[in-house]
């Protein structure tokens, strides 16, 4: 029986833009195309948990357009529990404008919506949690009383105060980080990386390209990525994190973990778009062991 693995953070349409060129101050540039897909990263890592076969629950707030966004349809028929949203009356859901060049240069504005009431709300208890990206004051308040941490502060890592952050590092199980990310979080703790290994049971660091590593006490493994034909990186690192999440929930070892990872990202980045090409669980397999050999057995 799989473990109801509940997702933190941010539910969210994403715009992305294909720009001639990133405007400048008191200046436009002509719109290519542009394309709306479901995103937030605590959705992405849900419905990817979901379509992997897993048991996921999303903990977020909705705006008043989550039913007509049509995002409610599309996660109740991806099977995500959404028992746990909180419904904000007087905002809409969060949005991310994505504006890309033609030489790829990104710049991208978040609107927080509904989001930005989480700060004011009172978690319940949960079994095993994944905060992704989200306000630090109500993460600060639900990896206290869970009773498994897994934490990813991504992009938000620069809205956390210092006493936010060190509060859910000392509830954390499993710490997912960028080298970027990993970095400042040192550097707002004041801990060297050592001392965030000895302090954390598993940290998982990612490289882009490079792939990822897995630290736990004094083993660490070199994840490689799974090569494919890329189209669009974002929703990568969701993707890796839900598979890793699920494969840790079912027992497999924290190298496998890494590997399903590494698999349910290149899926992902092969098409436009966050969820539009997550695999399922045989899915998976079939090119994980194309690429790293037999899976082995669940624990």
């Amino acid at each position: 029986m799989d473990r109801v693995i509940s997702v933190v953070g941010h539910i969210a349409l994403d715009y992305i833009v294909d720009v001639e060129k990133i405007a400048g101050l008191n200046e436009s540039s002509p719109v290519n195309d542009y394309e709306e897909y479901p995103g937030g990263g605590a959705a992405n890592i849900a419905v990817a948990i979901a379509k992997l076969g897993g048991k996921s629950q999303l903990i977020s707030p909705v705006g008043m357009d989550f039913s007509s966004s049509g995002y409610e349809k599309l996660l109740k028929e991806a099977c995500v529990d959404l028992s746990r949203l909180y419904s904000i009356e007087d905002l809409k859901l969060s949005k991310a404008f994505i504006f890309t060049d033609r030489e790829d240069n990104q710049t991208t504005y978040f609107y927080w919506g509904a989001s930005s009431k989480f700060k004011e709300l009172e978690p319940e208890p949960a079994d095993f949690v994944h905060l992704a990206t989200a306000d630090c004051v109500y993460n600060a308040k639900i990896a206290q009383i869970a009773g498994f941490v897994s934490f990813d502060p991504g992009q938000d890592l620069v809205t956390y105060s210092k006493e936010k952050l060190e509060t859910i590092l000392a509830h954390t199980d499993i710490l997912f980080a960028n080298k970027h990310e990993i970095r400042r979080v040192s550097e707002m703790t004041g801990k060297a990386f050592s001392e965030l290994r000895a302090m954390i049971d598993v940290i998982v660091v990612t490289y882009d390209s490079e792939g990822s590593k897995i630290y736990t006490g004094n083993d660490e493994w070199a994840i490689p990525v799974v090569s494919v034909k890329a189209v669009d990186p974002t929703g990568a690192g969701d993707a890796y994190r839900a598979g890793f999440l699920l494969a840790y929930t079912r027992g497999y070892s924290l190298p496998t973990c890494g590997k399903i990872g590494s698999t349910v990202a290149s899926f992902t980045v092969q098409t436009r778009g966050c969820q539009t090409g997550l695999p399922t669980w045989e899915e998976m397999r079939s090119r994980y062991e194309a690429s790293f050999g037999k899976l082995e057995a669940e624990s």
